[in-house]
This record gives structure tokens, C-alpha cells and sequence, in this order.
């Protein structure tokens, strides 16, 4: 079996995987490239020197300096926390397609406030702005994973969900390197510090136009009771008629999915909100894929992404050489982005990944602390890093090589997996902010972290990645290659490491079971939609339980 190869839930025509798929979740996926740059290039350019004197930064405290870039970064990711709050109502009324229009259309708004502000006239207009490309920022965010793996064959679901973060990657590798440009080639002036402003609307409007284009996404359509304009999406993206037994599967799936939905949750905005309160294993599971958010940042990622600076500098590197080993930073967050895109997120699969990355990643960090607790760069500056230094800068990049294929992405493709289709636009909506809510918590207090605690701060990363193990270990399933109808059933099968190959092997009963069924024309004919029992007469004969396509 190959590097490349996909293990399927069923056999799967190979034009369910073409183009069309991908050219969707690509462009879905501009969202997340607009997300990422923002995120990257803030941290950098309001250390420019040119964006701080127009503000007249070199005339306050350090302290107030520092509350103002606070402020910056933080009142964007306050943004994104109450529109992911509300991105519930926007994916229910509207659909997947028109909320990420208005995400879009809101994003760009806010970015072009930003263009507006001036020294002149205050950071008023900046703090606006910020906020709203937040807004636009928390409904991307929200709606993307859920559209693209709504519209995702189960066995490149990973994959697909995965150029989400490979969007992001890619837009914060052109974040961290655009300020290496402008301070390189651009004199230190007001448009010097607006270009990095400038650029983030370029991914924003790539999405508004795509989204304009973009088919919306079946399951959403059902459960609108739109069928019609359902299967004709379907059949669009899968590239199959409608006859076609791939798509009768998939649709008499979706088809239980939305009577049990009717039967144990209901139909209606409110119908989801009544049934979390009364099924504590679906609270359970939100608790699960916050906790996951909670984790991640505890990694200490957005602390670098945000104060990249600050980071390089508490190593001991010269403010010279930060903008372009920030670069690196991006650069090695892209490379290893794509190897886990391709390699690792279908065929390792979501749950080792975890593991692996927990473990190692807490490494990293006590290694890198134990170098800045007995040198004490900060006290003892030199021009140029000594070999002590070298190595933990080597460790800096170490960590970011594994966090990224394991806990960057990883996270939000099971949150978009990990609940059924009657709640999954309310979980998304729950995790997602529960994702910007420990974000804006770093954001706001990475400055002060450091200034209080100084070497400290990486034994406290290092600490919560070697909980985030056990965490990982004793309560996540692993979710690849399960149809999202079917993810109930890991939480219902213990223990929790053995679920998936006892969950697969159910799955391929029943996939057995209703083809012999739809051969012998008895499928649905007790009434019930569901599957009618017929005894196999091959039953207990070798079958191809899993078709593979080499991609």
C-alpha cells in the first residue's frame, strides 16, 4: 500500500475524486489564507519602526506600548469569538455558501478601515477595523470545516479539511516574510507599514467572488428539505448520475441521518440547543472538542504567531535578524503543513498524530527553557548567539516541524468530524469559539507572561503539551476514514483506542449487507427507509471489503 494510497469505507468510483472536489475546497479554503496572514503579519508590523513613530510609540512606556499592541492583536480575536458565537444562525437560515459571502464582505470592510487609520487621527479607526475583519474572521473560521466536509468523500475528508490549514499556513508564511520585505526595500514611511495592511484583502476578496461560484453544500441542502437542488449538487461534485449505487448509498445515508435527527433532536433552529442540554454525551463531546482547542493553544503557537518578536528575542537574537528568521519560522510551518496534508493526516491518522506531536513538542519547550533559565539571554546580551543559543533556536525550529503536522490542523479536522449531523453547525459554532476564546486569552497576556515569568513561560507550554498526551490518549478516537453519519458510534465503542477497527468492521457489515440487498431489489421495502434484513447467501465467503485507489 502506498504512501499516497486511500483505504475507503466502500468501494468508491474514482471520479468521486475530481477536480470539482478539490477546486471547492480550495477555494472555501481562501478563508483560512485570509486568516493566517492576518494573524502573521500584525505581530511584526506594528514593530516597525515607521508604524511606531507615526503612533508615537517612542514617546510612551514600555507597559503602554505594550497594552496598545495588545489591544491590536487581542480586539481582532474578540471579533472572531462572538462572530463564531453567532455563526450558528448564519450557517441555519443561509446556508454554507452565503455565510462565507458575508464573511468575505465583512472581512474586506474591516481591512479597508484599517488602510484608513492615520497618526493624525488615532487608532480608533484601526481598533474598528480590527474588529470587524475578526467578525469576518470567527464566521470563516467557523463555517469553512463544516462546508468542506460536508461535501467530502470519507476516505480524503482529511485531506480536503486539511487545505484549511495549509490556507492558513500559506498565508502566514506571505504574513511573517512581507515585513522582512517592506523593512528591506521600502524607507521607514506611512506606506512602508500600510502594505502589510493592504495585502490581507487580497484573500478576502478571492473568497467573496469564489463564493459567489461555489455549489452549496448538499446535506445542508436536505435538511432543508430542497431535494431536488440537493441531488443535483451531489451528482455535480461526485461526478456520478443519480442512479449510480455510490450515490443511493450516500444519499439513503443522509436520508437516516435526518430521520433520526427528526426522530431523537428535531427539525428547527432552537431543536438543536434543547437536545445538547438533554444528551450529556453530546455535551461530553463539546467538552472534547473545546478541550482540543485548549490544548492547542497551550502548545504556545499563537503566543509565537501573535509576538513572534518578543519570542526570538527572550532567545537571544538581535533584533536585526528577527524579521527574517521569523520567515523560517513560516516557511517550516508551510513545509511541514503540506507533508501532513498529503502523508500523514488520512494515512497516520488524527490520533497519533496527537500523540506524537504532544510528546515531542514538550520536549522542544523544556529543552528551549532550561537554555533561557541558565544563560539568561535577557541580562546578558550578546551581538551574535553563542553555541547554547544555536541549539535552541535548532529546538525552536524542531518544535515548530512537529507541532504543525500534529496539533496546528489536526484539531479542527475532528471538530468538523467529531458530531453528527443533527448539531454540527451548533458544536462547530461552540468549539470554534471556544478556539478564539483561549486565543484571545494569549493574545492578551503573552506580553505579560514574559515579562513576569520570563523562562518560565516555556516550562508552562512544555508542562500543558505533556498533559495534552494523556488527554489525547485516553479520550480522543481516531475519526479517519468514518462517514460522518457513522462517528457516534466511536464514543458508543470502548475502549476508546480500540473503536475505530471495531467501528470498520461494522461499517463494512452493513456496506456488504445493502449491496446484496440493492442486487436483490428488497432494499427499503419493510417501510422504514432503513436497511431490510435479508439473509446473505455469500455470507462468510471472502469479500473485497475495501476498495483501494492509488492516487
Amino acid at each position: 500500500m502506498g504512501i499516497l494510497t486511500l483505504a475507503e469505507d466502500r468501494p468508491t468510483p474514482k471520479s468521486v475524486y475530481n477536480w470539482r472536489i478539490y477546486v471547492l475546497a480550495i477555494i472555501a479554503s481562501c478563508g483560512s489564507n485570509m486568516i493566517g496572514y492576518t494573524s502573521a503579519f500584525i505581530g511584526t508590523t506594528i514593530t516597525l519602526t515607521s508604524f511606531q513613530r507615526e503612533f508615537g510609540f517612542d514617546r510612551m512606556s514600555s507597559e503602554h506600548v505594550s497594552t496598545i499592541e495588545e489591544n491590536i492583536v487581542s480586539f481582532f480575536i474578540a471579533g472572531a469569538f462572538f462572530a463564531a458565537l453567532g455563526t450558528y444562525a448564519l450557517g441555519h437560515f443561509l446556508g454554507r455558501k452565503w455565510s462565507l459571502v458575508i464573511a468575505s464582505a465583512v472581512f474586506t470592510l474591516g481591512g479597508g478601515l484599517q488602510l484608513g487609520t492615520k497618526g493624525s487621527t488615532g487608532l480608533g479607526i484601526m481598533y474598528a477595523g480590527r474588529v470587524l475583519s475578526g467578525v469576518g474572521t470567527g464566521i470563516a473560521s467557523n463555517i469553512i470545516p463544516i462546508y468542506i466536509s460536508e461535501l467530502a468523500p470519507p476516505a480524503i475528508r482529511g485531506r480536503l479539511v486539511g487545505l484549511y490549514e495549509l490556507g492558513w499556513q500559506i498565508g502566514g508564511l506571505v504574513g511573517f516574510w512581507i515585513n522582512y520585505g517592506v523593512e528591506q526595500h521600502m524607507p521607514s514611511s506611512h506606506e512602508q507599514w500600510l502594505v502589510p495592511f493592504a495585502i490581507q484583502i487580497i484573500p478576502s476578496g478571492l473568497l467573496f467572488f469564489g463564493a459567489l461560484w461555489i455549489r452549496e453544500s448538499p446535506r445542508w441542502l436536505f435538511l432543508k428539505d430542497r431535494r431536488e437542488e440537493a441531488m443535483k449538487n451531489l451528482c455535480w461534485i461526485r461526478q456520478l448520475d443519480e442512479n449510480d449505487i455510490y450515490v443511493k448509498e450516500e444519499v439513503a445515508a443522509i436520508d437516516q441521518a435526518l430521520e433520526e435527527q427528526k426522530a431523537t433532536v428535531g427539525i428547527g433552529f432552537w431543536k438543536p440547543f434543547q437536545a445538547v442540554g438533554k444528551r450529556p454525551a453530546v455535551l461530553y463531546r463539546l467538552f472534547l472538542g473545546c478541550m482540543l482547542f485548549f490544548w492547542q493553544n497551550g502548545s504556545g503557537i499563537n503566543a509565537i504567531n501573535y509576538y513572534s518578536p518578543t519570542i526570538f528575542s527572550s532567545i537571544g537574537v538581535s533584533q536585526s535578524d528577527i524579521s527574517w528568521m521569523t520567515g523560517i519560522f513560516g516557511v517550516v510551518k508551510a513545509i511541514f503543513t503540506i507533508l501532513w496534508l498529503l502523508f500523514l493526516v488520512d494515512q497516520f491518522g488524527r490520533r497519533k498524530l496527537l500523540l506524537t506531536g504532544a510528546l515531542t513538542g514538550s520536549a522542544c519547550m523544556w529543552v528551549i527553557g532550561a537554555y533561557i533559565c541558565a544563560v539568561r539571554p535577557d541580562l546578558h546580551p550578546t551581538s551574535s548567539l553563542n553555541g547554547g543559543g544555536i541549539a535552541a533556536i535548532f529546538f525552536f525550529y524542531l518544535w515548530t516541524a512537529v507541532y504543525t503536522p500534529t496539533w496546528n490542523g489536526t484539531p479542527w479536522v475532528i471538530n468538523s468530524e467529531f458530531f453528527d449531523p443533527n448539531i454540527r453547525s451548533l458544536a462547530q459554532a461552540a468549539t470554534t469559539s471556544s478556539n478564539w476564546l483561549f486565543n484571545f486569552l494569549v493574545s492578551r497576556f503573552t506580553k505579560q507572561m514574559f515579562a513576569k515569568m520570563n523562562y518560565g513561560v516555556y516550562f508552562f507550554f512544555a508542562a500543558l503539551s505533556f498533559f495534552a498526551f494523556f488527554f489525547a490518549f485516553f479520550l480522543i478516537p481516531e475519526t479517519s476514514g468514518i462517514p460522518l453519519e457513522a462517528v457516534d458510534r466511536l464514543f458508543e465503542t470502548k475502549p476508546i483506542w480500540q473503536a475505530h477497527a471495531k467501528v470498520k468492521a461494522q461499517l463494512k457489515e452493513e456496506e456488504e449487507q445493502f449491496r446484496f440487498e440493492i442486487k436483490q431489489g428488497v432494499f427499503g421495502k419493510e417501510g422504514n427507509g432503513a436497511h431490510a434484513h435479508v439473509e446473505d447467501p455469500k455470507k462468510g465467503e471472502e469479500t473485497d471489503d475495501t476498495r483501494v485507489n492509488e492516487v
